[in-house]
């Protein structure tokens, strides 16, 4: 028996803004993992990153060795990061500063816009970015150390942007729950986006935090139906379980949002009215919604995984996200990527607004307040006189 691969240059890498119908900037080749080998995960196939020079592919040449490959695992590397406050300045966002205890996310989500960043490692976006995760356990020391400079200037940190934070490897790691307590320790405010009941574990400080206005929690329920939702986010918490987490923390006087996350036209927009309800009954104020996002090689593993669950539904998919993004599989630019444009976007837009306003949510925005930070003392720092 023997294991073999193919090597295929590839070729310089392309915006991915190509007019409807155009072909991948990738080989067109089969990468597709055999599903036993990837059961439990989201994305269907490893292609490499978009800045290697070669990709590999495993076929079988005939011996059937690739019976013999092992599944995919989660393995989990350090992150020996020297700052754990990310920056960015995008204009459509409410935020400029997050924090991310871990890259790559065991989740799975087949849609995470956060995928093409393990390209950046010399990894796949694909089962790589969801089995081969890094975590940064300084990063609670790290962020006291940040917060001690002189030149800090307090905002809201936001964490869960981009992998989240309560994905499974943090029941043993802890990582969150230590920035928690470097949080309220200097009354720093923080909003928290998650997919993971895993949060209620830390309700004991998120409450005290509340209480100072300083913390907030959204929860993205992009199904209320277990069978999509397993599919396409096949390790996050199923979607009654997130509902409970958020009414205890509603209970517990934390603020709370429900994010419909992504929509996606003709797979689950359909639930927008139903999980803006089931939210409301648990005790939530406040919603907002996100259409859903391909940029780069997010496209072609949405594109797998619907070929692979709903074959029948894909070109009517397909379809009206091009509908939505001018024609193309995505469009990138400020203001519109998050909601679209086009007649479906807005009668979407309208729909989501209509139902919070029958269901009374967003009458009142929470606000985080600055008044409580005070600048954690720096190792060796002289005591000031007054």
């Amino acid at each position: 028996m023997s294991r073999a691969s193919n090597a295929l240059k590839r070729p310089p890498v392309t915006a991915p803004s190509e007019p409807v119908g155009a072909p991948s900037p990738f080989p067109a080749i089969e990468v597709a993992i055999d599903q036993q080998r990837r059961r439990g995960r989201g994305a269907t196939s490893n292609d490499s990153g978009r800045y290697e020079t070669e990709a590999r592919v495993a076929f079988d040449d005939g011996w059937q060795s690739l019976d013999d490959l092992p599944p995919f695992k989660t393995t989990v590397a350090l992150d020996t990061a020297r700052k754990v406050i990310t920056r960015n300045e995008s204009p459509d966002i409410g935020f400029d500063r997050s924090i991310n205890p871990y890259r790559g996310c065991e989740h799975g989500c087949v849609y995470c816009f956060a995928r093409p960043t393990h390209a950046y490692l010399g990894l796949s976006p694909g089962l790589d970015f969801e089995s081969r995760l890094f975590a940064k356990p300084d990063a609670p020391a790290l962020l006291e150390k940040e917060l001690a400079s002189a030149d800090y200037e307090p905002k809201m940190i936001a964490i869960g942007t981009n992998t989240d934070p309560y994905q499974p490897i943090e029941r043993e790691r802890k990582i969150m729950r230590g920035i928690l307590e470097v949080l309220e320790k200097t009354g720093h405010p923080v909003g928290i986006v998650t997919k993971s009941a895993l949060v209620v574990r830390d309700i004991d400080i998120l409450s005290r935090m509340a209480k100072r206005q300083l913390a907030k929690v959204a929860l993205s329920v992009t199904s209320l139906d277990p069978k999509l939702s397993r599919s396409m986010e096949p390790r996050a918490s199923a979607p009654a379980k997130r509902l409970e987490a958020l009414k205890r923390l509603s209970d517990a006087g934390i603020p709370t949002t429900v994010m419909v996350a992504p929509v996606i036209p003709a797979l689950n927009d359909m639930e927008i009215e139903r999980i803006l309800d089931a939210a409301a009954h648990a005790g939530v104020k406040e919603a907002s919604y996100i259409l859903l996002r391909l940029p780069l090689e997010v496209r072609d593993l949405f594109r797998e995984w619907l070929m692979a669950n709903y074959p029948d539904r894909y070109r009517h998919v397909f379809t009206l996200i091009r509908d939505m993004r001018d024609g193309r599989d995505y469009d990138s630019q400020w203001g519109t990527r998050m909601k679209g444009t086009g007649p479906i976007a807005w009668m979407i837009g309208r729909r989501f607004e209509t139902a919070c306003t029958r269901l009374g949510l967003n009458k009142r925005r929470s606000k985080l307040t600055l008044d409580h930070f005070e600048k954690p003392e720096r190792a060796g720092q002289q005591l000031s006189l007054f």
